[in-house]
């Protein structure tokens, strides 16, 4: 059986009080996790500090980026892989909708991330998912596809992916009350690990793949339900405890 996983992923949030006071409830929240791994991804800044405070309580670090150039250089403002697993993160979160939209990563600048990611040890969070014009006009699947072929045609290949995770995240349901259900979700979930299988069925039946749409405590059971859903990539939930909490919970009770 998969073992879910919930990360939190904190976007540009925080500050040094609120950092700590929000790993202080988590810590005192988080109970069994014997079915579920918990992750959190903070800024930069904070890593380190988050670092020391999770340290000994089997909640994992990862970081929200990373350089496509692996080891060390003249890459004024980048951070490398080598960095984020000095300081500790297991994950790493790459082509986040928001860095493909906003900032123009495209698919090959992910797969190449990804070969550096798996060089360094780290687990890459890959994510993949569609615009809402995309949605209506019948492509979702199509420009999973490419998304995933992009690592499937990368250095590392489909056997990068066996310490590696997906997240579909439909971009049309981030921050904008919108949400798929929980049956439009498991048809991508599914389709994504039926692509990955004509490659290397193993690998395929072992990949956690994580829904990071808008996830709530109020949709997260229902979703998390799902056959080939395991798990959640959390946005704004992550940076309520109790919330967050609650979506562990669900994740828990799921298995």
């Amino acid at each position: 059986m998969r073992r879910a996983l919930v990360a939190g992923n904190w976007k540009m949030n925080g500050s040094r009080t609120a950092v700590s006071v929000l790993v202080d409830r988590l810590l005192s929240g988080i109970g069994d996790r014997e079915t579920t791994e918990v992750a959190v991804c903070p800024p930069f800044p904070y890593l380190g500090m988050v670092a020391e405070l999770l340290a000994g309580s089997g909640v994992a670090l990862g970081g929200q980026n990373m350089c496509e150039v692996g080891g060390a250089g003249a890459y004024t403002g980048e951070v490398s892989a080598e960095m984020l697993r000095d300081l500790g993160c297991q994950y790493v979160i790459l082509g986040h909708s928001e860095r493909r939209t906003l900032y123009g990563e495209t698919d090959q600048m992910v797969a190449r991330k990804f070969d550096v990611a798996s060089t360094a040890g780290l687990e890459a969070i890959v994510c993949v998912g569609e615009l809402l014009d995309e949605r209506q006009s019948g492509r979702t699947e199509q420009v999973v596809a490419r998304q995933l072929d992009a690592i499937l045609g990368s250095q590392a290949g489909v056997d990068g992916l066996a310490n590696a995770v997906i997240a579909y995240e439909p971009v049309w349901a981030i921050g904008t009350g919108m949400t798929a259900t929980p049956e439009q979700a498991q048809q991508v979930h599914a389709f994504i690990r039926q692509r990955i299988a004509a490659h290397n069925p193993q690998i395929a039946g072992g990949l956690r793949i994580l829904y990071g749409g808008s996830v709530k405590a109020a949709n997260a059971a229902e979703l998390f339900g799902q056959p080939d859903i395991d798990g959640g990539l959390i946005g704004g939930a992550a940076l309520q405890a109790e919330e967050f909490l609650a979506i562990c919970r669900a994740a828990h009770t799921g298995r």
